[in-house]
């Protein structure tokens, strides 16, 4: 596919993806996108969101647990 950002090809790739879900924010690891080779720009399908709001809202393991900084400017 081609990149809405640049025009550049993409390709697949398995990604960590953040997704904030009911005000919180979930890392997702192993993630299918598509990822522009030239500005990253990632894209994903709306199967997959859909798949990762049910992961999140079902029974689900946590592999680990991080502390995010929030800054403003």
């Amino acid at each position: 596919m081609k990149c809405e950002v640049c025009n550049s090809e993409t390709y697949r790739k398995k990604v960590r993806k953040q997704h904030w879900f009911r005000g919180k924010l979930y890392i997702i690891e192993n993630v299918d996108a598509e990822v522009c080779t030239e500005c990253g720009e990632r894209y994903f399908q709306a199967t997959t969101l859909d798949k990762i709001d049910a992961l999140i809202t079902g029974e689900h393991s946590v592999t680990e647990v991080m502390s995010v900084e929030v800054l403003s400017v």
